[in-house]
């Protein structure tokens, strides 16, 4: 029964062996995977065999040496049981003993590959420590490394002298009660005894000499790094252990020629207590009674050399930092001097209208959209167009029951379909998100891309495609009236995935996903192609193992192709002096908390680079690496580790760069940092009085609500001509009940350009720092003032939290969108959508007003513009008429009907009625000829049918300038172009 297990065993890990190695070929990193195996291979081998032979070694030498006749006396004749019961099977034991421990200390090793590739690859960071003036590439990469060292002989040396301690004893080489004449040790146990434990401390010297480097990381209660207490007391004390442990290792040794244990066990006892001494009542003295009485003054300069190696651990040296004297009364034209550096407020909450996206462009129940929809830019009709975006993925849990089997799916439903894209900054006049992209097949701004979506965020863990030409398309596109069959299907023809040709790889994944359906199917076939690991952060994870992963990928339609951008991390917790940060605290926040966002991960770091921008085609999973930071040292040897397997920046063309930006994960951990480094006064920075903290998500409430996530605005920062796609945050003070606003953090998150260039000031930190004499409310006052609002509205009859307390109600629920805050008109303007959702499973929320505070003042509308207007006393200037607001509705240009593409107006003027009855005919026959074309699945044909539609409605709205309804077959224009289905 055993062997069966073993060999079913084997038999299972064989088959995820090779599939693994199938679907890095598929993707183009073998290299990774051999590398990675040949390294834990090496290593498992290495300390297996090491641990093995040494433990042998003291076990066989305990043995070979034992007395020829164990001593007569009571303590021995006690043991002769346990002998008897060892002679049999002592060869097993001696063979079983050493093997068993290898085993545990080559899997030990294995795991501590990555350890070993840093080092072996290692790179000078070009910067020094403070105080040890050693490159910080020693810390990084050879200190882990030595510690590895270290560690494993402590642990196998020990375990050959625990093994050869058990031996002497029971074979009368040890008596603890003493023998003839007194002796407790025979010669032979002495000898080897004394060279095990002089070899253990030569291993704990060099592990005292180590200890003193690994000072530079310690965590106080201020900084990370050596204080006055450490460099002066404890620093000289590892030196001092180290050079005793040799000493003492020493008279160890001499006890082969001396025959006498007295000097060692002096010396060793000696040891102990000066660790106790030297190691802890000597450093705590020092800190008692030299440093707290002047604690400032002589902790002042590791202070400084804290917050300067902080800040370039965490590439936070370029920060500028601005006083800011925000004004706090709104004036009439307030804005009107920073009319052109609002392009466009985004008032379309990304992480609220999914639900919305979900109920207007969802189309059937089996796609679905992420909890959280992601922001971009891009350019339409010449513009560009703060975006917010999102990939119709599949979501196999809204196919009815009945129709779920293993062939529906894996073959049938395979993959989503297209993105829907509606503008940040518009809303139609029923609160609904403008689409300039949508629909099935998608029509819209972003021009002609491939719309299946095989690798996503919600993709299932496994799809089966491919078939012969010859074969009937067996995976579901997307429902189509006109259809025999109601639906249009296709047969995927890209090269991503493993070809599934032969049964031995049918086989392998039947057991590696243990269902026998993918050895017996129909559905698949000679051209059948596994996809498998498809989401977009599992995939570069698996290809790149050593970088850490922005917790949210985004999509971006780049040369007519969806493909998902993902920001990787080098990161360390070597870097001597800079703060220590646990990565999964300080990347927390209420998005994260209420929606789908990944988190990057847990553990400490003290350093962190966005080395890497990787890409993962949403058609055929191709990723690819490219290296973002070129200069990183950590980048360099994993590159250089894993042959080079990550492309140069010079390599990342103009569309995708477009598209790349600043990320979230590590805009949270350097806003964490400045924080508290904004401080860069070692005497200031020890007091803590002006250390700040991120601000709550006050629409979150509770008690100890989650931090705010920083948000994605084109804003322009005091001394800055244009605009520039930012990514910001705002800070309180940290530990105080009063909430006013103290700082204001924005980080260029402008990549580059269609000329592929990064653009140069992408990264540049820009922090306002507001008077500390003045009060300028902060996120949690503001909402508060919203909430117990008495300011009225132009547009509505009564007060604000007259209207939050109607629509909070049992036929109703308020949900607060995010709230932004910008630095215009010499203040900061606080602007926050308030969507109402009704209840019910089919409710989805809209947006019905905007509120928005400058200074003191607060006011709402139902549109941006009126709340603006009502704010600045109706003078907002062309800022209210820029900064966006209801959009465009029916008939208007880039309005819901037509995307942002038709054209239009509001005005009225005299109907030209033979030009509006040539275009209405014109309109007809592009209808009827779009939804044969359809019929046909002739998607070029359905193409061209909509550009001569759009064209005819052009001329249909420019002949009625009034702006009357056009009809097609007695549906609405509006519908016409909305809905691609017949």
């Amino acid at each position: 029964m055993l062997v069966v297990l073993a060999l079913l065993s084997l038999i299972g890990w064989g088959a995820n062996l090779w599939t693994d190695l199938l679907w890095f070929e598929s993707v183009g990193f073998r290299q990774v995977l051999v590398t990675r195996l040949v390294t834990q291979v090496g290593l498992f081998l290495l300390a297996a065999i090491l641990t093995s032979l040494i433990v042998w070694s003291g076990l066989w030498l305990a043995w070979r040496h034992r007395p020829i006749y164990a001593p007569s006396t009571p303590e021995q004749a006690s043991l002769d049981r346990y002998r008897s019961a060892l002679d049999p099977v002592r060869r097993l034991v001696f063979i079983a003993v050493p093997v068993v421990l290898g085993l545990f200390a080559g899997t030990a090793a294995a795991a501590q590959w990555q350890t070993v590739l840093l080092f072996l690859h290692r790179r000078p960071f070009g910067e020094v420590d403070p105080h040890h003036q050693i490159d910080v590439g020693f810390f990084v990469f050879s200190l882990p490394f030595w510690q590895l060292v270290i560690s494993f002989g402590t642990l196998v040396l020990g375990l050959s002298l625990i093994g050869a301690l058990l031996t002497h004893y029971i074979y009368g080489g040890i008596q603890l009660q003493g023998g003839a004449q007194g002796q407790r040790t025979t010669t032979a146990a002495r000898i080897h005894l004394a060279v095990l434990l002089g070899l253990i401390l030569v291993v704990r010297a060099a592990g005292y000499w180590i200890e003193r480097y690994t000072l530079s990381m310690t965590q106080h209660e201020r900084i990370t790094g050596m204080t006055y207490t450490d460099v002066n007391a404890l620093l000289p004390t590892r030196s001092i252990l180290a050079i005793a442990a040799l000493l003492c290792a020493a008279f160890f040794i001499s006890t082969i020629w001396t025959r006498s244990w007295r000097l060692p066990v002096v010396s060793l006892a000696g040891l102990l207590v000066v660790a106790l001494v030297l190691g802890g009542a000597y450093p705590s003295l020092v800190q008692q009674f030299r440093v707290r009485p002047s604690e400032a003054q002589l902790e002042a300069p590791f202070i400084q050399r804290a917050i300067d190696s902080t800040l370039q651990a965490y590439n936070l040296e370029g920060a500028e930092m601005t006083d800011y004297d925000a004004e706090t009364e709104a004036a009439p034209g307030q804005l009107r001097s920073d009319a052109d550096t609002i392009p466009g407020i985004r008032i379309v909450d990304p992480s609220v209208v999914s639900p919305t996206f979900r109920q207007l462009q969802g189309v059937r129940n089996y796609y679905q959209f992420p909890e959280a929809l992601d922001v971009d830019r891009y350019q339409v009709d010449g513009e560009t167009v703060d975006t917010v975006i999102a990939v119709r993925e599949l979501n196999l849990d809204g196919i009815s029951e009945g129709q779920r089997n293993w062939v529906n799916d894996h073959t049938v439903y395979t993959h989503g379909f297209g993105v829907v894209a509606g503008y940040g900054n518009r809303r139609s006049e029923e609160g609904e998100p403008i689409f300039y992209e949508r629909n099935i097949p998608p029509v819209g701004g972003l021009g002609d891309y491939e719309p299946r979506i095989y690798f996503g965020e919600s993709s299932p863990q496994y799809s089966i495609v491919g078939a012969p030409e010859d074969q009937a398309p067996r995976e579901l596109d997307y429902p189509a009236s006109g259809q025999d069959t109601g639906e249009v299907r296709n047969t995927y023809s890209g090269g991503g995935g493993v070809a599934m040709g032969n049964v031995a790889r049918r086989a392998a994944y039947a057991i590696k996903y243990r269902q026998i359906e993918i050895m017996l199917s129909d559905s698949v076939n000679s051209e059948s192609r596994m996809l498998d690991y498809r989401k977009p952060r599992d995939r570069v994870e698996r290809v790149a193992p050593w970088l850490r992963l922005d917790g949210n990928p985004y999509p971006a339609v780049v040369d007519g192709r969806v493909k998902w951008i993902v920001d990787g991390y080098t990161v360390t917790d070597r870097y001597p002096y800079s703060q220590m940060e646990e990565l999964g605290e300080v990347t927390a926040d209420s998005l994260q908390t209420a929606s789908n966002v990944a988190s990057i991960g847990g553990g400490q770091v003290n350093y962190i680079r966005n080395s890497v921008k990787a890409t993962v085609d949403a058609y055929d999973g191709s990723v690819e690496l490219y290296a973002w930071d070129e200069e990183d040292p950590l980048l360099q040897a994993w590159s250089a580790a894993f042959d080079n397997s990550i492309r140069p920046l010079s390599e990342i063309d103009g569309e995708l760069m477009e598209h790349l930006r600043y990320p979230e994960d590590l805009f949270k951990v350097q806003r964490e940092i400045l924080s508290r480094y904004h401080v860069q006064d070692a005497g200031s920075f020890f007091t803590g009085q002006d250390f700040w903290a991120v601000s709550e998500d006050p629409s979150v409430g509770g008690e100890n609500p989650p931090d705010m996530p920083p948000h994605y605005l084109s804003v322009a920062m005091p001394g800055q001509e244009d605009p520039t796609f930012s990514l910001t945050t705002t800070y309180i003070p940290r530990g105080n009940q009063r909430q006013n606003l103290t700082g204001y953090l924005a980080v260029d998150a402008d990549a580059g350009s269609e000329s592929g260039e990064r653009r140069e000031g992408y990264g540049q930190m820009r922090m306002l720092v507001l008077p500390r004499d003045t009060t300028v409310r902060g996120p949690g006052q503001f909402q508060n003032d919203i909430n117990s609002s008495d300011a009225n509205s132009e547009a509505f009859s009564q007060t604000l939290s007259q209207f939050l307390n109607l629509n909070s109600s049992e036929d109703s629920t308020v949900r607060l969108g995010n709230l932004l805050t910008l630095p215009v008109g010499g203040g900061l303007l606080y602007v926050e959508p308030v969507y109402v959702q009704a209840q019910g499973n089919n409710a989805y929320p809209l947006q019905r007003i905007v509120v928005v505070a400058f200074g003191n003042d607060l006011a709402w509308s139902d549109t941006l513009d009126g709340a603006l207007d009502e704010l600045f006393g109706g003078d907002s200037g062309a800022t209210a008429g820029d900064a966006g607001d209801s959009g465009p509705t029916e008939g208007d240009p880039g309005g819901e009907g037509d995307g942002g593409e038709t054209g239009g107006g509001t005005g009225s003027g005299d109907v030209d009625a033979d030009a509006l009855a040539q275009a209405l005919a014109d309109i007809q026959a592009a209808y009827d000829e779009g939804q044969a074309a359809l019929a046909e699945s002739d998607w070029e044909a359905y193409g061209q049918a909509q550009e001569r539609l759009r064209e005819a409605i052009d001329r249909a709205v420019e002949a009625d300038p009034s702006g009357g309804s056009v009809s097609v077959d007695g549906d609405d224009t509006d519908e016409a172009t909305q809905t691609a289905e017949p």
